[in-house]
Parts: structure tokens; sequence; C-alpha cells
């Protein structure tokens, strides 16, 4: 789904002060009253200010930024470039939330997101980039050794887009590493370089040879090395001592989705994985795939039926599954762009609340790794709740 913002919303103040922040909604509405030279009703960008879904966990969050590059691989997308590079979010249980607030994304990212993303908008970049995080830079450290969780977001869309899950995951006890991928996100600044985009993947006529699988199996790769530079003998992130590196765990969007069955056939290092609304292009062997998996979806697309890459990924899981679908969820309900939707009031009128599609999401995703990281049973995970009546268990 390419279309995230309404140019209209820009000239109807009012209406967008229904989903900001009240102090942003009154600077807006007075800004609106005031004419502007030629009469009309003008509102400054700058009175507008997004934010994230609180973390529900005890502790708060700090985030470090890392560029790692495997000179052992040329990037398989643009060979000419250089060696495969990643840039990755370090999201860790803190001591205090002190330190800088972290930003969403940089201004030149958000600029390339609206334009892949939502063409022809006029929401300015400075509302993206400037969307308010929970996360802080420079602040130290809970002690201790937490669990891992990578995250891998759909493809064409930045890891910024589930910055509300690691934080919350965060806050919860885990350090996260939610990862970009060169060349296959709306847009990554990389140090030296500057801004790549998904050009090369996403605006070619035909995906790469062996089809979006080839993608998904190059990312498994990138998984792999991002593991050995965090968990090596000598790691690439100065707070590595944070990491129980034998328990790690993968969730991943979409095609990231589709990456965290996929690594997990080629690198055992990873204990526990959940897709969520991915489809499944990277078949599990008749082998199958013997550690804990969890497949949420949407109800529209991924109940038993939808997806025959489910329903034959479900029969290949041999060890601790669930299927669980979201009524009325679309494919961005599990990620950040729910919320920058439902601002900017181009959801779809029967689609489930975006920070309900978030709560749902972050809930499950926490107990599933409660459970498989840390050992803690979760009554979540065994069968439908009256508290979550739109999720429905399934067992085909």
């Amino acid at each position: 789904m390419n279309t995230l913002m309404s140019p209209r919303l820009l000239a109807v103040p009012l209406t967008a002060c229904l989903t900001l922040t009240a102090m942003a909604c009154a600077t807006t509405t007075a800004s609106a009253a005031q004419p502007g030279p030629a009469g009309a009703a003008t509102a400054p960008p700058a009175a507008l200010r997004l934010e994230l879904p609180r973390p529900t966990g005890p502790d708060p969050v700090g985030r470090d930024i890392l560029y790692l590059v495997d000179k052992s691989r040329k990037d398989p997308w643009v060979p000419a470039s250089g060696p495969r590079r990643l840039m990755v979010s370090m999201y860790y249980p803190a001591r205090s939330a002190t330190g800088d607030p972290a930003p969403y994304m940089t201004p030149e990212e958000a600029k390339s997101f609206l334009q892949r993303k939502a063409p022809g908008t006029d929401l300015p970049a400075e509302i993206i980039s400037g969307i308010r995080t929970h996360a802080h830079t420079g602040t130290r450290p809970k002690n201790g050794r937490h669990p891992l969780v990578v995250l891998s977001p759909g493809l064409g869309l930045p890891r910024a887009s589930l910055t509300s899950l690691a934080e919350d995951l965060a806050s919860r006890g885990y350090v996260v590493a939610a990862i970009d991928h060169a060349y296959e996100s709306s847009g990554t600044t990389f140090p030296g370089i500057g801004l790549l985009t998904c050009a090369p993947l996403c605006d070619q006529p035909k995906p790469p040879e062996g089809g979006k699988a080839t993608i998904t199996k190059n990312r498994a790769k990138d998984i792999s090395f991002v593991l050995n530079r965090l968990t090596g003998r000598h790691p690439a992130w100065k707070r590595a001592n944070l990491i129980n590196s034998k328990r790690i765990g993968m969730a991943g969007h979409s095609l990231g989705g589709d990456a965290a069955s996929a690594t997990m056939l080629t690198d055992t290092r990873v204990k526990a994985g959940i897709n969520l609304d991915g489809t499944i292009n990277a078949t599990l062997p008749a082998t199958g795939l013997r550690r804990p998996f969890l497949l949420m979806g949407s109800q529209s697309d991924h109940s038993p039926g939808k997806d025959h890459t489910w329903d034959n990924t479900w029969q290949a899981l041999r060890g601790w599954k669930r299927w669980l679908t979201v009524a009325q969820a679309e494919h961005d309900s599990f990620t950040d762009l729910a919320i920058l939707k439902s601002k900017a009031g181009t959801s779809s009128p029967d689609t489930i609340a975006a920070e309900r599609g978030i709560a749902l999401t972050r809930a499950h995703v926490a107990s599933f790794f409660d459970q498989h990281l840390k050992g803690t049973k979760q009554p979540l995970l065994d069968a439908p709740t009256p508290d979550n009546p739109e999720v429905t268990f399934h067992n085909p």
C-alpha cells in the first residue's frame, strides 16, 4: 500500500488537530484562525507534532546507532557500490530517561519516505522526522545481561517503521537490534555515502532472479553478520556486554517476517521467531523448523486458506507454534505506519484503531519472547481472551 498521507489534510487544520497533542492542536488552531496576506487561513507546519505510543514496560529506553560493513560480501543489488552495508538501531533498557531524545529519522530519510510512500502529499518532511519517540541517546544502560531481539522491516520500509515495537521490547528488558538493509528501504542515510533508497529493487519491472525469496535469503545473511558483530570476540557495539547471546529471537514485518524463518533455518543462534503479516517466499524444507515460531497477521489476508504460503509453512513448523489473526487489521496495522495513517486520516474507516493494533502487536510479541527467551509461561498465548476479542487462534 503506497498511499499514506492525504494532501487535503493540510488545508483542514482543525481536522488534523483531532489527532495531535493538545499543545500542538491549540497552536495549530490559533494559527489557522490568523488570515494570511491574501486572507487565507494558514497553519505553520512547525505547529504539528506527532508522537508514538508510550512503551508499556517498567524501564526507560536508550538507543545507539551502528554502521556495519560486511567486507566479505559485495552488495547483492548494486555490486559496484562495494561491500554490503547495514544500519542498526540498538535499543536497550536504561537506568533513567536522561540524554537527548532519539530522533525518529533524518529529514532526508523522511523526505524520501514521503516521496515513496505518500507521493503527492504536501505534508512537510519535518513532521515525520520530528515524530516524538521515547528512547534517549547517551543514557546509561540498566545492569545485567538481556535477551536480544532482531527486528527486520518490510521491503521498502525503513527500520524506523518498527520503532514503537522496539521501544516497547527494550522497556520490558530486551536489547533490540532494528536493521536497515542497504537499497531495501525508502531511504537510509549511510555515513560518508548519503541516502540509499530502494530504487534498485522497488523500481525495477521485476524482482531479482529467484524472486523475493532471493531478497529474503540475502537478509538472512545480513542477520547472521549482525549477530557475529554483536556477539563475537570483538563486538562492534560498546554495550555488547548487555546481550545474553544464548537467548536470541527475531521478528519481522512483511518481507522481514519472511526473513525471520529463513534466518532460523541457517542460523541456530536464533531460538524463536515471529512473522508479522508477511508472505513467505523462502519455502521451509520438508524437514521443517523445530524451534518456536509465531505467525500473526491480518484476518482478511492471513486466515487459513487466504495465503497458501502460511498454510504450507504451518505444516512445516514442527516445534511450538501459534497462528493468530487480528480482525480489521491491515498490512500496516503491525507497524508505526498505522499511527501515521491514523494521524493523517487516511486509514479505512473499518480498520482497527491504530493504537489498538500496535497494543495487540506489542503484547503478543512480548509474551512470545517472554515465554521462549526468558522462560516465563504466558497464558496470553494459550487461548483467546475476552480482553482481546479481535485476536483469533487458528489450528488448521
